[in-house]
Protein backbone atom coordinates (compact mmCIF):
# COMPACT_ATOMS: atom_id res chain seq x y z
CA UNK A 1 0.00 0.00 0.00
CA UNK A 2 2.74 2.56 0.98
CA UNK A 3 4.51 1.87 -2.68
CA UNK A 4 1.26 2.35 -4.69
CA UNK A 5 0.95 5.58 -2.41
CA UNK A 6 4.23 6.99 -3.41
CA UNK A 7 3.32 5.74 -7.07
CA UNK A 8 0.49 7.99 -7.59
CA UNK A 9 2.05 10.60 -5.39
CA UNK A 10 5.12 10.82 -7.85
CA UNK A 11 2.73 10.19 -11.09
CA UNK A 12 0.55 13.00 -9.42
CA UNK A 13 3.12 15.45 -8.97
CA UNK A 14 4.86 14.40 -12.60
CA UNK A 15 1.90 15.04 -14.42
CA UNK A 16 1.36 18.58 -12.94
CA UNK A 17 4.90 19.78 -13.54
CA UNK A 18 4.69 18.16 -17.39
CA UNK A 19 1.93 20.18 -17.41
CA UNK A 20 3.52 23.37 -16.02
CA UNK A 21 6.73 23.06 -18.07
CA UNK A 22 5.08 22.44 -21.21
CA UNK A 23 3.64 26.37 -20.41
CA UNK A 24 6.67 27.41 -18.81
CA UNK A 25 9.20 26.46 -21.64
CA UNK A 26 6.69 26.91 -24.93
CA UNK A 27 9.23 30.02 -25.57
CA UNK A 28 12.22 27.19 -25.98
CA UNK A 29 9.90 25.40 -28.42
CA UNK A 30 11.16 24.80 -31.85
CA UNK A 31 8.49 23.20 -34.30
CA UNK A 32 10.91 23.49 -37.36
CA UNK A 33 15.05 22.48 -37.82
CA UNK A 34 17.08 25.44 -37.07
CA UNK A 35 20.87 26.33 -37.37
CA UNK A 36 20.40 29.02 -35.05
CA UNK A 37 22.82 29.26 -31.38
CA UNK A 38 19.38 29.44 -29.47
CA UNK A 39 18.45 26.62 -26.96
CA UNK A 40 15.39 25.88 -28.88
CA UNK A 41 17.78 24.82 -31.92
CA UNK A 42 19.91 22.67 -29.10
CA UNK A 43 20.14 18.73 -30.37
CA UNK A 44 22.22 18.43 -26.92
CA UNK A 45 21.75 19.47 -23.60
CA UNK A 46 23.51 18.91 -20.63
CA UNK A 47 22.39 20.50 -17.04
CA UNK A 48 24.12 21.11 -13.94
CA UNK A 49 23.29 22.42 -10.65
CA UNK A 50 25.50 24.97 -8.80
CA UNK A 51 25.83 24.63 -5.30
CA UNK A 52 23.58 27.67 -4.57
CA UNK A 53 20.62 26.11 -6.38
CA UNK A 54 21.29 27.65 -10.00
CA UNK A 55 20.58 25.41 -13.16
CA UNK A 56 23.29 25.93 -15.85
CA UNK A 57 22.92 24.33 -19.09
CA UNK A 58 25.07 23.73 -21.96
CA UNK A 59 24.06 23.14 -25.42
CA UNK A 60 24.87 22.31 -29.07
CA UNK A 61 23.31 24.40 -31.97
CA UNK A 62 24.77 26.10 -35.13
CA UNK A 63 28.31 24.44 -34.77
CA UNK A 64 28.28 26.03 -31.38
CA UNK A 65 28.62 25.79 -27.63
CA UNK A 66 26.85 28.07 -25.64
CA UNK A 67 26.06 28.01 -21.84
CA UNK A 68 23.14 29.81 -20.13
CA UNK A 69 22.07 29.38 -16.36
CA UNK A 70 18.41 29.80 -14.59
CA UNK A 71 17.73 30.59 -11.05
CA UNK A 72 13.78 29.41 -11.19
CA UNK A 73 14.04 25.92 -12.48
CA UNK A 74 14.37 26.33 -16.12
CA UNK A 75 11.23 28.51 -16.69
CA UNK A 76 13.51 31.32 -17.47
CA UNK A 77 17.35 31.59 -19.03
CA UNK A 78 19.59 34.52 -18.46
CA UNK A 79 21.35 36.07 -22.16
CA UNK A 80 23.23 32.99 -23.54
CA UNK A 81 27.10 32.67 -23.34
CA UNK A 82 29.00 31.50 -26.75
CA UNK A 83 31.48 29.42 -25.44
CA UNK A 84 33.38 29.18 -29.21
CA UNK A 85 33.42 32.43 -31.26
CA UNK A 86 33.61 30.52 -34.54
CA UNK A 87 31.20 27.31 -36.35
CA UNK A 88 32.90 23.96 -35.80
CA UNK A 89 32.57 20.31 -36.27
CA UNK A 90 30.97 19.32 -33.15
CA UNK A 91 30.93 15.63 -32.63
CA UNK A 92 27.21 14.38 -33.31
CA UNK A 93 27.29 11.23 -32.48
CA UNK A 94 24.42 9.79 -30.33
CA UNK A 95 26.87 9.25 -27.01
CA UNK A 96 28.63 12.91 -27.71
CA UNK A 97 27.35 15.89 -25.64
CA UNK A 98 29.12 18.70 -23.77
CA UNK A 99 30.28 18.32 -20.11
CA UNK A 100 29.79 20.60 -17.58
CA UNK A 101 30.40 20.92 -13.51
CA UNK A 102 30.39 24.37 -11.35
CA UNK A 103 32.51 24.31 -8.22
CA UNK A 104 31.03 25.86 -4.83
CA UNK A 105 33.12 29.18 -5.98
CA UNK A 106 30.88 29.53 -9.19
CA UNK A 107 33.56 28.69 -11.34
CA UNK A 108 32.36 26.38 -14.35
CA UNK A 109 34.54 23.53 -16.40
CA UNK A 110 33.89 22.76 -19.64
CA UNK A 111 34.61 20.03 -22.66
CA UNK A 112 33.25 18.72 -25.59
CA UNK A 113 34.41 17.07 -28.13
CA UNK A 114 35.13 18.17 -32.19
CA UNK A 115 35.83 16.10 -34.99
CA UNK A 116 39.14 16.66 -36.86
CA UNK A 117 38.35 14.40 -40.40
CA UNK A 118 35.98 12.59 -42.00
CA UNK A 119 36.94 9.36 -40.44
CA UNK A 120 35.18 10.25 -37.48
CA UNK A 121 39.21 11.00 -35.31
CA UNK A 122 38.02 13.61 -32.62
CA UNK A 123 39.65 15.52 -30.53
CA UNK A 124 38.37 16.74 -26.75
CA UNK A 125 38.47 20.86 -26.24
CA UNK A 126 38.21 22.27 -22.69
CA UNK A 127 37.81 25.61 -21.63
CA UNK A 128 36.71 27.07 -17.63
CA UNK A 129 35.05 30.08 -16.54
CA UNK A 130 35.70 32.21 -13.20
CA UNK A 131 33.58 34.79 -13.53
CA UNK A 132 30.37 32.87 -13.02
CA UNK A 133 29.67 32.08 -16.80
CA UNK A 134 30.36 36.14 -18.47
CA UNK A 135 33.18 34.67 -19.89
CA UNK A 136 35.42 31.49 -20.69
CA UNK A 137 39.02 31.28 -21.66
CA UNK A 138 40.63 30.24 -24.64
CA UNK A 139 39.95 26.17 -26.04
CA UNK A 140 42.68 24.16 -25.30
CA UNK A 141 43.04 19.96 -26.03
CA UNK A 142 42.61 18.49 -23.14
CA UNK A 143 45.36 15.92 -23.78
CA UNK A 144 48.92 17.09 -26.01
CA UNK A 145 48.27 13.75 -28.05
CA UNK A 146 47.68 14.25 -32.01
CA UNK A 147 45.50 11.01 -31.82
CA UNK A 148 41.29 10.60 -31.71
CA UNK A 149 39.99 11.03 -28.27
CA UNK A 150 36.25 11.13 -27.88
CA UNK A 151 33.04 10.59 -25.34
CA UNK A 152 34.70 12.71 -22.57
CA UNK A 153 33.14 13.03 -19.16
CA UNK A 154 33.87 15.63 -16.20
CA UNK A 155 33.22 15.05 -13.00
CA UNK A 156 33.57 17.59 -9.72
CA UNK A 157 35.61 15.85 -6.72
CA UNK A 158 34.88 16.85 -2.97
CA UNK A 159 38.00 19.36 -2.99
CA UNK A 160 37.08 21.43 -6.03
CA UNK A 161 39.58 19.55 -8.54
CA UNK A 162 38.05 17.89 -11.43
CA UNK A 163 38.17 14.74 -12.54
CA UNK A 164 37.78 13.84 -16.96
CA UNK A 165 37.78 10.11 -18.75
CA UNK A 166 37.67 10.04 -22.22
CA UNK A 167 38.30 7.50 -25.22
CA UNK A 168 41.09 7.86 -26.80
CA UNK A 169 42.73 5.79 -29.89
CA UNK A 170 46.80 6.85 -29.56
CA UNK A 171 47.61 2.70 -29.31
CA UNK A 172 46.51 2.13 -32.30
CA UNK A 173 49.04 2.88 -34.75
CA UNK A 174 52.07 1.90 -32.58
CA UNK A 175 50.34 -1.59 -31.91
CA UNK A 176 50.02 -1.33 -36.11
CA UNK A 177 53.49 -0.66 -36.60
CA UNK A 178 54.41 -3.44 -34.12
CA UNK A 179 52.16 -5.75 -36.16
CA UNK A 180 49.59 -5.92 -33.21
CA UNK A 181 46.35 -6.50 -33.39
CA UNK A 182 44.61 -3.34 -31.72
CA UNK A 183 40.69 -3.60 -30.89
CA UNK A 184 38.76 -0.39 -30.17
CA UNK A 185 40.47 2.10 -28.10
CA UNK A 186 41.81 3.25 -24.45
CA UNK A 187 40.14 4.60 -21.70
CA UNK A 188 42.18 7.68 -20.58
CA UNK A 189 41.82 10.13 -17.82
CA UNK A 190 43.54 13.10 -16.20
CA UNK A 191 42.52 15.70 -13.78
CA UNK A 192 42.95 19.50 -13.33
CA UNK A 193 43.58 21.09 -9.67
CA UNK A 194 42.69 24.31 -10.95
CA UNK A 195 39.12 23.83 -11.71
CA UNK A 196 39.62 23.19 -15.55
CA UNK A 197 42.39 25.26 -16.57
CA UNK A 198 45.31 22.91 -16.86
CA UNK A 199 44.56 19.23 -17.06
CA UNK A 200 47.19 16.83 -16.04
CA UNK A 201 49.40 14.61 -18.57
CA UNK A 202 46.99 11.63 -19.31
CA UNK A 203 47.49 8.16 -18.58
CA UNK A 204 46.22 5.03 -19.75
CA UNK A 205 43.71 3.18 -17.24
CA UNK A 206 42.33 0.41 -19.20
CA UNK A 207 43.52 -0.57 -23.00
CA UNK A 208 40.87 -1.76 -25.78
CA UNK A 209 37.58 -0.23 -24.87
CA UNK A 210 34.84 0.04 -27.22
CA UNK A 211 35.54 3.20 -28.68
CA UNK A 212 31.95 4.45 -29.53
CA UNK A 213 30.22 4.81 -26.39
CA UNK A 214 29.59 7.17 -23.27
CA UNK A 215 31.09 7.10 -20.29
CA UNK A 216 29.36 6.83 -16.43
CA UNK A 217 31.42 8.32 -13.70
CA UNK A 218 30.39 8.89 -9.97
CA UNK A 219 32.54 8.85 -6.91
CA UNK A 220 32.71 6.26 -4.46
CA UNK A 221 34.12 8.91 -2.21
CA UNK A 222 36.51 12.23 -1.76
CA UNK A 223 39.03 11.50 -4.27
CA UNK A 224 37.34 8.39 -5.82
CA UNK A 225 36.29 8.27 -8.97
CA UNK A 226 34.80 5.45 -10.73
CA UNK A 227 33.93 4.48 -14.32
CA UNK A 228 31.39 2.44 -15.67
CA UNK A 229 32.63 2.05 -19.60
CA UNK A 230 31.68 -0.90 -22.51
CA UNK A 231 34.81 -3.17 -22.41
CA UNK A 232 36.06 -5.63 -25.00
CA UNK A 233 36.68 -9.00 -23.41
CA UNK A 234 38.18 -11.82 -24.81
CA UNK A 235 36.54 -12.99 -28.69
CA UNK A 236 35.65 -9.83 -28.99
CA UNK A 237 32.45 -9.39 -26.47
CA UNK A 238 31.29 -6.15 -25.99
CA UNK A 239 30.15 -6.00 -22.45
CA UNK A 240 30.17 -3.11 -19.44
CA UNK A 241 32.62 -3.18 -16.70
CA UNK A 242 33.41 -0.52 -13.73
CA UNK A 243 36.75 0.53 -12.72
CA UNK A 244 37.18 2.11 -9.02
CA UNK A 245 40.10 4.38 -8.90
CA UNK A 246 42.43 3.96 -5.56
CA UNK A 247 42.71 8.25 -6.13
CA UNK A 248 42.79 10.59 -9.01
CA UNK A 249 45.99 9.10 -10.73
CA UNK A 250 45.54 5.74 -9.56
CA UNK A 251 43.48 3.18 -11.35
CA UNK A 252 41.74 -0.05 -10.61
CA UNK A 253 40.87 -3.30 -11.22
CA UNK A 254 38.73 -3.99 -14.49
CA UNK A 255 35.74 -5.80 -13.03
CA UNK A 256 32.67 -6.98 -15.02
CA UNK A 257 29.00 -5.61 -14.45
CA UNK A 258 26.91 -8.55 -16.85
CA UNK A 259 27.82 -11.41 -18.53
CA UNK A 260 25.61 -10.40 -21.87
CA UNK A 261 27.98 -11.78 -24.43
CA UNK A 262 27.51 -8.95 -26.89
CA UNK A 263 30.06 -10.14 -29.65
CA UNK A 264 30.01 -7.37 -32.10
CA UNK A 265 32.60 -5.88 -33.97
CA UNK A 266 30.52 -2.56 -34.62
CA UNK A 267 29.76 0.59 -32.85
CA UNK A 268 26.89 0.44 -30.79
CA UNK A 269 26.92 4.04 -30.05
CA UNK A 270 24.63 3.27 -26.60
CA UNK A 271 26.73 3.69 -23.46
CA UNK A 272 25.98 2.95 -19.88
CA UNK A 273 24.96 4.95 -16.76
CA UNK A 274 26.46 5.04 -13.30
CA UNK A 275 25.41 6.18 -9.87
CA UNK A 276 26.81 5.71 -6.81
CA UNK A 277 24.28 6.27 -3.47
CA UNK A 278 25.27 7.70 -0.05
CA UNK A 279 25.74 4.43 1.09
CA UNK A 280 27.89 2.97 -1.63
CA UNK A 281 26.32 1.37 -3.36
CA UNK A 282 26.71 0.66 -6.84
CA UNK A 283 24.12 1.23 -9.52
CA UNK A 284 24.50 0.51 -12.89
CA UNK A 285 21.81 0.61 -16.03
CA UNK A 286 23.17 -0.40 -19.51
CA UNK A 287 21.89 -1.69 -22.71
CA UNK A 288 22.80 -4.64 -24.67
CA UNK A 289 21.99 -6.89 -27.40
CA UNK A 290 24.09 -9.90 -26.26
CA UNK A 291 23.26 -13.79 -26.82
CA UNK A 292 22.11 -13.55 -23.11
CA UNK A 293 20.34 -11.42 -23.02
CA UNK A 294 18.93 -7.97 -25.17
CA UNK A 295 17.73 -4.57 -24.16
CA UNK A 296 18.01 -2.31 -21.17
CA UNK A 297 18.87 -3.93 -17.95
CA UNK A 298 20.06 -2.33 -14.19
CA UNK A 299 22.01 -4.01 -11.81
CA UNK A 300 23.63 -3.06 -8.29
CA UNK A 301 26.62 -3.70 -6.65
CA UNK A 302 27.57 -3.66 -2.73
CA UNK A 303 31.20 -4.41 -2.96
CA UNK A 304 32.75 -1.42 -5.26
CA UNK A 305 31.82 -3.41 -8.31
CA UNK A 306 33.75 -6.92 -7.57
CA UNK A 307 29.96 -8.89 -7.90
CA UNK A 308 26.54 -7.44 -9.36
CA UNK A 309 23.38 -8.14 -8.81
CA UNK A 310 21.27 -10.40 -11.28
CA UNK A 311 20.26 -8.06 -14.07
CA UNK A 312 16.72 -6.70 -14.15
CA UNK A 313 15.09 -5.54 -17.41
CA UNK A 314 13.51 -2.52 -17.74
CA UNK A 315 10.94 -1.11 -20.44
CA UNK A 316 8.77 -2.82 -22.75
CA UNK A 317 11.02 -4.89 -25.39
CA UNK A 318 8.32 -4.27 -27.80
CA UNK A 319 8.50 -0.49 -27.42
CA UNK A 320 12.52 -0.39 -27.97
CA UNK A 321 13.47 1.02 -25.15
CA UNK A 322 17.08 3.08 -24.85
CA UNK A 323 19.06 5.70 -23.52
CA UNK A 324 18.90 4.61 -19.60
CA UNK A 325 19.59 6.93 -16.99
CA UNK A 326 20.09 6.58 -13.08
CA UNK A 327 20.82 8.83 -10.47
CA UNK A 328 20.76 8.24 -6.21
CA UNK A 329 20.93 10.18 -3.41
CA UNK A 330 19.79 11.00 0.08
CA UNK A 331 16.00 9.63 -0.51
CA UNK A 332 16.40 7.06 -2.69
CA UNK A 333 17.75 5.91 -6.66
CA UNK A 334 15.87 7.40 -10.00
CA UNK A 335 15.71 5.10 -12.92
CA UNK A 336 14.34 6.98 -16.88
CA UNK A 337 14.67 5.74 -19.77
CA UNK A 338 12.84 6.06 -23.41
CA UNK A 339 10.51 4.01 -25.52
CA UNK A 340 8.69 4.75 -28.63
CA UNK A 341 5.23 3.06 -29.18
CA UNK A 342 4.87 3.96 -32.96
CA UNK A 343 3.46 7.65 -32.74
CA UNK A 344 5.29 9.40 -30.02
CA UNK A 345 8.37 9.10 -27.75
CA UNK A 346 7.75 8.72 -24.09
CA UNK A 347 10.25 8.85 -20.85
CA UNK A 348 9.50 5.82 -18.08
CA UNK A 349 10.45 6.54 -14.42
CA UNK A 350 10.70 3.71 -11.37
CA UNK A 351 12.20 4.68 -8.15
CA UNK A 352 13.56 2.96 -5.71
CA UNK A 353 13.62 3.53 -1.59
CA UNK A 354 16.14 0.11 -0.69
CA UNK A 355 18.92 0.60 -2.69
CA UNK A 356 17.83 -1.32 -5.79
CA UNK A 357 15.99 -4.34 -4.30
CA UNK A 358 13.07 -3.26 -5.54
CA UNK A 359 11.39 -1.08 -7.82
CA UNK A 360 8.02 0.95 -8.46
CA UNK A 361 5.76 0.18 -11.45
CA UNK A 362 7.07 2.26 -14.00
CA UNK A 363 5.52 5.80 -15.05
CA UNK A 364 5.29 7.82 -18.30
CA UNK A 365 6.84 11.21 -16.86
CA UNK A 366 7.04 12.98 -20.43
CA UNK A 367 5.94 12.63 -24.09
CA UNK A 368 6.79 14.06 -27.48
CA UNK A 369 6.17 13.85 -30.85
CA UNK A 370 9.23 14.36 -32.89
CA UNK A 371 13.19 13.77 -32.01
CA UNK A 372 14.48 14.31 -28.99
CA UNK A 373 17.78 13.97 -26.78
CA UNK A 374 18.81 11.54 -23.95
CA UNK A 375 16.29 11.59 -20.75
CA UNK A 376 19.00 12.67 -18.63
CA UNK A 377 18.65 13.02 -14.50
CA UNK A 378 20.14 15.94 -11.99
CA UNK A 379 19.75 16.46 -8.42
CA UNK A 380 19.91 20.14 -6.55
CA UNK A 381 20.66 18.15 -3.08
CA UNK A 382 16.87 18.35 -2.61
CA UNK A 383 14.79 16.75 -5.46
CA UNK A 384 15.81 15.16 -8.23
CA UNK A 385 14.98 16.37 -11.88
CA UNK A 386 14.20 15.03 -15.52
CA UNK A 387 16.21 17.33 -17.81
CA UNK A 388 15.12 16.62 -21.50
CA UNK A 389 15.57 18.68 -24.55
CA UNK A 390 13.16 18.03 -27.39
CA UNK A 391 12.14 19.40 -30.90
CA UNK A 392 8.65 19.87 -31.09
CA UNK A 393 8.37 20.79 -26.77
CA UNK A 394 11.55 22.67 -25.77
CA UNK A 395 13.56 22.49 -22.91
CA UNK A 396 12.31 20.55 -20.05
CA UNK A 397 13.19 20.29 -16.18
CA UNK A 398 10.58 18.00 -14.33
CA UNK A 399 10.28 17.07 -10.43
CA UNK A 400 10.23 13.72 -9.66
CA UNK A 401 8.63 12.90 -6.40
CA UNK A 402 8.54 15.37 -3.73
CA UNK A 403 11.88 14.89 -2.42
CA UNK A 404 10.81 12.90 0.90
Amino acid sequence: MLRMSLLATLAFSLCQSAAQAQMSHHQHASEAACEEVDLRCASKVTPAFASDGTLWLAWMAGGRISVASSRDNGRSFSTPVQVTKEKLKLDWGPDARPQIVVDKHGGIALAFSIFRDKAFNGQVLATRSIDGGQSFAELRPITSSNESQRFATLGLDADGSVFAAWIDKRNRVPAQQEGRKYEGAGLFFSSSKDGGAVYAEARLASDNTCECCRLGLAFAGPGRPVVVFRNIFDGGVRDHAVMTFADPATPGEVRRVSNDDWQISACPHHGPSLSISPAGAYHVAWYTNGKARKGLFYARSQDEGRTFSDPIPLGRADRNPTRPYVLTGQHGATMVWKEFDGEKTSVNAMTSHDEGKSWSTPVTIATTTDTSDHPLLISDGQKTYLSWMTKADGYRLLPIGDGS
